[in-house]
């Protein structure tokens, strides 16, 4: 689906140099950088609206482009009462599209360090106790049609901390039940390799044995969790299987997928997990983004600061 919005995105770009150096910039996220399709869209996306701007004053080439226009342009998302979140990403696709140009020769001079967009609050996320994920895991009934798919998935979700999309991309041969592991493709094609819990092992094993064969058709190919017409479970029905579960369970609207891989991040880490081993599990390149996680767990710093300062 990524891929056919890129490709519409694509086609909205005029045939100025301008649109040209774009649809070059998104090849080369594809090809060079290797970047998730949604991401490849989300900066697309941007960069088209960028390209609107433009046209509209005249600009068709990069080598016009000028922080002056720049400012006007974020003054533009801004009257459009676009959140702040989305003018800097803005910012950025429109940064990387100068940078490429600057590596392809395009543009001379890199000016996009003094291009400052607006600061945004750096938001802690969302966790729930404990208990309140067991009852979440423990909310599929044998009732439920996909009662051992959906409890599968829910186990997976909290044991590993994957995103959604990276859980509805896994193959059955991805698995290793014996040494009790899962090979994880994420963000980049970058490959990590997370530990699985007995529980998720047990109830994923269960799956497979006495449920999945029933949903597997050749369309599901090697993926492990299958939806109802035997196909790969998209990103989408997982979102949507646990907001349905969530709702049952009583728990907030805000409850959703990336809340368990917060949770599973909170919850490592207040058993005592370090941080490293968390970055590795959670495929995060930069740790200061995994360090969020020791802002959430208040009591493991307070016990940290009560264990190791010299006065307490």
């Amino acid at each position: 689906m990524a891929s056919t919005q890129l490709q519409t995105l694509q086609d909205k770009l005029h045939a100025d140099p301008l649109s040209k150096t774009i649809g070059d910039f998104l090849d080369y996220l594809t090809v060079e950088a290797g970047l998730a399709e949604n991401t490849r869209l989300a900066y697309g996306r941007d960069l088209v609206n960028f390209a609107e701007f433009c046209a509209g004053r005249n600009v068709t080439e990069l080598t016009q482009v000028e922080p002056k226009l720049i400012y006007q342009y974020l003054r533009e998302l801004s009257k459009e009462r676009k959140a702040e979140t989305s003018i800097s990403r803005a910012l950025v696709a429109v940064k990387m599209l100068l940078r490429f140009g600057v590596l392809t020769g395009l543009v001379s001079e890199d000016f996009t360090a003094i291009i400052e967009g607006p600061k945004c609050w750096q938001k802690l996320p969302v966790v729930c106790s404990k208990e309140k994920i067991i009852d979440l895991l423990e909310t599929p009934t044998e009732k439920d049609p996909f009662y051992l798919r959906d409890k599968a998935v829910l186990e997976m979700l909290y044991a590993t901390g994957m995103r959604a999309s990276e859980v509805a991309n896994i193959k059955i041969s991805d698995l290793n039940f014996s040494i009790g592991y899962l090979r994880c493709l994420g963000k980049g094609k970058r490959e990590r390799i997370i530990p699985l819990g007995k529980t998720a092992l047990k109830v994923t094993k269960t799956y497979l044995q006495e449920f999945r064969p029933r949903l597997a058709k050749s369309a599901g190919a090697d993926f492990l969790f299958l939806s109802r017409t035997g196909r790969g479970m998209s990103r989408v029905d997982i979102w949507r299987m646990v907001k349905k579960y969530a709702r049952l369970a009583g728990m907030p609207a805000n409850m959703t997928v990336h809340t368990l891989r917060h949770c599973f991040a909170s919850h490592l880490l207040s058993g005592g997990a370090d941080l490293r081993s968390l970055q590795e599990m959670l495929g995060h390149v930069d740790i200061a983004t995994t360090q969020i996680y020791t802002h959430v767990d208040q009591d493991r710093l307070r016990s940290i600061h009560k264990k190791y300062h010299p006065r307490p």
